[in-house]
């Protein structure tokens, strides 16, 4: 049985999701049913097969793909979704939905969508749809070869790479604790780098511990990075940290609810571009994955995904 305006709905799942994606599945898939809602549930095997998954269901028309899994999950469906180069949406205009059961699961925090799956399951019955904008990159990739990716909530050159890095060779079951126990695992071994950041309000040039390119306003299981940002602005909240990682790691409480912005070696601008070059490559991430190195360059596509609300 399909949505009651958009049809066919393909569920794309992450086994391996750090949140129990089974039981979180079993609960949706019951919730959707009492509203007439049958999803065609399509399980990942290994990396990049969301993506795959997403690509061709809305290239055969599928205009609802829910995502069930953390922001990893979500990061590759949206991939899978647009058409990077281009910047534009494959298909018929498809709707992302997301439901909640990774490790991170920030990106829905926005929407204050972090909610149990019977209720999430109401709202993808429902007819209400937004667009939200998305972040697009071009860096060296983890293969070294030049490439392009999307993404949704929010990317990060220097330390946050480097915790990425450190927190994907960790079991998934540790969930949210993998994000704190790969601060500590790079707290030892990243220093700052000299960076320069070219966007639409100048050039900064320091050495700095991390970037953070915003679309969303919540990473690493719930911080508040970035509490101005919006996803519908056409603009990323874009900062600098110019504190050590120990300076990071001794603020971390106030990324609780973004009042790290207040201090002296944090900088902030708006911007809908910026490039970062960098002293020797420096591991970029985006939504909690690991995608590359710098130099990278980031750019809005804006409201350019319809996104479940």
């Amino acid at each position: 049985m399909d949505h009651p305006t958009l049809g066919p709905v393909v569920a794309i799942v992450n086994p391996k999701a750090g949140r129990g994606s089974s039981t979180v599945l079993d609960r949706l898939l019951v919730a959707l049913r009492e509203r007439g809602i049958v999803p065609d549930v399509r399980p990942t095997r290994g990396p990049s097969d969301a993506s795959r998954i997403a690509q061709e269901a809305v290239e055969a028309g599928v205009r609802l793909v829910v995502a069930v899994g953390g922001d990893g999950t979500v990061h590759e469906v949206v991939n899978g979704m647009m058409d990077v180069e281009a910047g534009v949406v494959r298909g018929d205009d498809p709707v992302l939905g997301v439901v909640a059961a990774g490790s991170g699961s920030d990106l829905v925090r926005t929407f204050g969508l972090d909610r149990a799956p019977e209720q999430l399951a109401r709202h993808l019955a429902s007819d209400d749809v937004t667009r939200i904008d998305l972040g697009r990159m071009q860096l060296t990739g983890i293969d070294g070869a030049a490439t392009r990716r999307v993404f949704a909530n929010i990317a990060e050159v220097g330390l946050g790479g480097s915790v990425a890095t450190a927190a994907r060779r960790m079991p998934a079951r540790l969930g949210e604790r993998r994000y704190k126990l790969g601060i500590v695992a790079a707290w030892g071994s990243f220093r700052r780098v000299e960076m320069t950041l070219e966007h639409d309000g100048g050039v900064h040039r320091d050495r700095l511990c991390n970037v953070v390119v915003a679309n969303g306003q919540f990473f690493g299981g719930g911080m508040k990075v970035a509490p101005r940002s919006l996803p519908d602005d056409g603009r990323f909240d874009l900062q600098a940290w110019g504190g050590t990682v120990t300076d990071v790691v001794r603020a971390s409480r106030l990324l609780r609810d973004g009042s790290h912005l207040a201090r002296h070696d944090v900088r902030a601008w708006p911007t809908a571009r910026v490039t970062v070059s960098t002293d020797g490559p420096v591991p970029v991430e985006a939504d909690g994955e690991l995608v590359g190195s710098s130099p990278v360059s980031f750019d809005v596509l804006p409201r350019a995904l319809a996104f479940k609300l």
